[in-house]
């Protein structure tokens, strides 16, 4: 992905986040939470995130849980924000940034104790593979923990095409029964899947309360110039902040953790 952002319509949501230096997943922090509960972190040692954005998720379980924690991302620029975010919570020391992709993770197989990823694999469309990518990372009996979008079925047509062009532009959005399927195909033990339901106003609240205020008026000072002074962008930036109204009907999070035999 690329680091720097364009100036023309090609612009994607991945990019504008970078941008801004911020990241978010459904669910908010009360999901993270719940997540890393599902997942047993409290027990490990040493954790991956995979998509780790600007670092919210890896600093939070450095400090409360005391891991060593390798946080990866595809994006240079979110690694960037990523660092200074360990910097300022005080545990850069235990945190670790690498580059990398979830689909060719570059680190033995049966390694870490736990492996966490939440909002990724919305944007990978072999979901499978990148599932299988993960397991082998993880050690026998080790915790694969994911946030991720779904359907709560088939959603309506011209729903789909709707949110590509607005706020979720690049995503593969699947359904909830389809994740079963992933999941109940992934090798894991003692699996779950929990759905959250999504509420627009509580994602707002919970978003700004998990990446600090003092981030979110950062991230608009860096927005709005270029909404105010670049045409294209302007149209780029209205485009992916656009949700559409029946999205929040259609749509759920699911929460997914397994355990890895051995």
């Amino acid at each position: 992905m690329a680091s720097e952002v364009r100036t023309n319509e090609d612009i994607s949501y991945l990019d504008l986040q970078g941008l801004a230096g911020v990241s978010k997943h459904t669910g908010g922090f009360p999901a993270t939470a719940e997540l890393l509960s599902m997942c047993h972190v409290e027990d490990a040692s040493e954790a991956l995130e995979v998509g780790c954005g600007i670092g919210v998720g890896a600093a939070h379980m450095a400090r409360k849980y005391g891991l060593h924690v390798v946080a990866v991302d595809i994006s240079e620029k979110m690694l960037e924000w990523a660092g200074l975010r360990a910097e300022d919570e005080g545990v850069a020391g235990q945190v670790e940034f690498r580059l990398a992709d979830v689909r060719e993770l570059p680190f033995d197989a049966d390694r870490f104790d736990v492996v966490i990823c939440e909002s990724v694999l919305a944007f990978v469309q072999d979901k499978a593979a990148a599932i299988a990518e993960m397991v082998r990372v993880l050690k026998p009996g080790g915790y694969l923990g994911l946030n991720e979008i779904a359907w709560l079925g088939e959603p309506p047509a011209g729903l789909v095409e709707k949110a590509s062009a607005g706020g979720m532009l690049g995503t593969e959005i699947v359904t909830v029964d389809r994740w079963r399927e992933l999941w109940a195909a992934s090798g894991l033990e003692e699996t779950q899947v929990r759905v959250g339901q999504i509420d627009a106003a509580e994602e707002v609240r919970s978003r700004v309360a998990w990446i600090g205020w003092r981030q979110v008026l950062r991230a608009w000072r860096r927005i709005l110039p270029l909404f105010f002074t670049k045409p294209a962008m302007r149209s780029s930036i209205r485009q992916l902040m656009d949700t559409p109204r029946e999205w929040f009907d259609y749509c759920s999070y699911l929460l997914l953790a397994g355990r890895k035999p051995g």
